[in-house]
């Protein structure tokens, strides 16, 4: 497994944690509501495309590490997240298989090989489809503020505490789409994704998630 994969993987790694309440939001009351809507608004996706953002905050660097891109998802389980700076690189999740492209080399894993990947599989596709609040693998806590929701969702099994901590997810009120989703590592590290530009239900032909 070659060094940026890895480097990839690790951006997903959390730990278990307490979380207390966040700082302007309040504990949702009506969260049957929350979860009918966002079900609701979950099922009647079929693709995502959109820009995005990622900051990556390191303990052993002063410096934040910014990287940006194009986001594609589609319905079941297809993602590609197309680096374009401060390097090339590119990410595809094709069922259960992920390919990772650089600028030299070209490597594709399976996760029902890998139980990392198979984590790190299941939790991005969770998350941008709207199907997370109902996954048994996490603790789901809902907030709100006045435009947005907050999902804190701490995980459940004892194999996935290994690997992760706490997932934030950032709804928009305006349409129950993911606004940001933040990771939380064990040693205090966070990565932070943005996501801009978001247009859905167009068409992507199942090809576009192959590395050609």
């Amino acid at each position: 497994m070659h060094k940026r994969l890895i480097l990839f993987i690790m951006v997903f790694s959390l730990s278990s944690i307490c979380i207390a309440q966040p700082a302007g939001f309040q504990k949702l009351k009506d969260e049957a509501f929350f979860r009918k809507k966002f079900s609701e608004t979950a099922a009647k996706l079929s693709t995502i495309t959109a820009d995005f953002t990622q900051v990556k905050n390191l303990q052993v660097l002063e410096e934040k590490i910014t990287s940006n891109g194009k986001f594609w998802f589609k319905k079941p389980n297809m993602v590609k997240m197309e680096y374009k700076s401060p390097y090339k690189y590119l990410m595809i999740i094709n069922q259960d298989k992920m390919t990772i492209r650089d600028e030299t080399k070209t490597t594709t894993l399976s996760s029902r090989s890998n139980k990392l990947l198979e984590y790190v599989n299941k939790i991005i596709i969770d998350c941008v489809q709207g199907t997370a609040i109902d996954s048994k693998d996490f603790k789901v806590s809902v907030y709100e503020s006045e435009k947005q929701y907050l999902l804190e969702m701490a995980p459940v099994k004892k194999e996935m505490k290994e690997f992760f901590s706490n997932i934030r997810l950032l709804i928009d009120k305006a349409d129950y789409s993911v606004q940001r989703m933040e990771m939380i590592e064990p040693n205090g590290d966070n990565t932070l994704f943005t996501f801009l530009n978001k247009k859905f239900n167009e068409s992507i032909a199942d090809s576009f998630f192959t590395v050609q």
